[in-house]
C-alpha cells in the first residue's frame, strides 16, 4: 500500500509541476495584444484615452467572436436534442416491446409514446430558446393531441397566433383537428390562409389537396375538381433540371385520382409521363 501510495503521489506531483515556465496565452488575445501594442507606439503621446477606447472595441470584437463560436456549439447541440425527441415521436408501436437484439425504441401504445416524446421536447424548451424552442413547442402540442386533446388544442391555437413557421404548421395541424370535429368551414378558412400565404415548409399541393377534401364534403364537387385538376395537371407538366419529366407526386397521384371519381372525362386530360427506359433505349425484349 505504501508503494501504490508513494506511486500515486508521484504522479500528482508529476503533473502539478511544469515541465517549463512557458505560459498559455489565447492566440487570439496575443494578436490583440501585439496590435494594442503597435497602435500605441504610434500614438504615444497622445494620450491614454483614445488607447482605452481602441481597446475597448477589439475587446467587444473578441466577445462577439466567443459569442458566435459558443452560439454555432448551441444551436448545433438544440438541433441534435430535437432531432433525438423527434425520433421518440416517431418511435414504433408494439405490444410486445423492442425485438430482440434491438436497440429502437418501441412503446406499446401512442399515448405511452406521445407522453415520452413531450417529456423530451420540454427538455428542449428549458434549455434552449428561439427558434428551436418554437419548433419543440409545436411537437409538444402535436403530441398533446394523444394525451389531452382540449389543451393540445388550446396550444395549438397559441401557437399558430404567430407568424413563424411553427405557427403555420400549427395551422396545418388545427385544420385537422378541425375536420376531424366536422368543423369544415373553420378548416376550409385555415386551409385557404395557408395557400394564400405560400409558407417554403408546407408544399401548397399538399394544402390544396386538403383543402379539395373538405369542399368534397361539403359537397362543392365543382371547386373540388378544379383543385384536384390543378395539383396534377401541373405535377404532368413539370420538368427536371435537365428538362425531363418528373414522376408524379404522390400528392399529385392521389389528386388525380380523386379528379377521375368526379370528372372522369377531365382526367383523361391529364397524361403521366412515360417512364424513362434503361440506357435511354428501348425495352428489353421478352
Amino acid at each position: 500500500m505504501a508503494r501504490k501510495k508513494r506511486r500515486f503521489e508521484q504522479l500528482e506531483a508529476a503533473a502539478a509541476t511544469p515541465k517549463d515556465k512557458r505560459i498559455y496565452t489565447n492566440p487570439i488575445q496575443e494578436q490583440v495584444s501585439e496590435r494594442l501594442e503597435d497602435v500605441g507606439k504610434k500614438l504615444e503621446g497622445q494620450g491614454k484615452t483614445i488607447l482605452y477606447g481602441l481597446a475597448a472595441v477589439v475587446v467587444l470584437v473578441i466577445l462577439v467572436m466567443v459569442f458566435m463560436n459558443w452560439n454555432s456549439r448551441a444551436e448545433a447541440a438544440a438541433q441534435t436534442a430535437l432531432g433525438k425527441a423527434i425520433e421518440t415521436s416517431q418511435a414504433q408501436i408494439s405490444e410486445t416491446g423492442t425485438p430482440a437484439g434491438s436497440t429502437a425504441k418501441t412503446y406499446k401504445t401512442e399515448k405511452e409514446r406521445a407522453e415520452a416524446a413531450i417529456a423530451e421536447f420540454q427538455t428542449v424548451v428549458e434549455k434552449f430558446g428561439g427558434g428551436v424552442a418554437d419548433k419543440a413547442k409545436y411537437f409538444i402540442a402535436v403530441n398533446r393531441l394523444w394525451v389531452d386533446r382540449p389543451a393540445a388544442i388550446a396550444e395549438l391555437e397559441a401557437i399558430a397566433s404567430s407568424s413563424s413557421p411553427s405557427g403555420n404548421m400549427a395551422k396545418f395541424a388545427l385544420a385537422q383537428t378541425r375536420t376531424e370535429a366536422n368543423r369544415l368551414d373553420e378548416a376550409a378558412a385555415l386551409y385557404q390562409e395557408l395557400a394564400a400565404a405560400g409558407d417554403p415548409l408546407l408544399a401548397k399541393d399538399t394544402i390544396n389537396l386538403e383543402l379539395a377534401k373538405i369542399y368534397e364534403k361539403q359537397d362543392k364537387k365543382q371547386e373540388a375538381a378544379d383543385l384536384y385538376f390543378n395539383i396534377a395537371k401541373s405535377a404532368s407538366e413539370a420538368k427536371d433540371m435537365d428538362g425531363k419529366p418528373v414522376r408524379l407526386s404522390e400528392t399529385a397521384r392521389t389528386a388525380k385520382e380523386k379528379l377521375a371519381e368526379l370528372d372522369p372525362e377531365r382526367a383523361k386530360e391529364i397524361v403521366e409521363p412515360a417512364p424513362e427506359m434503361p440506357m435511354g433505349g428501348a425495352p428489353f425484349a421478352m
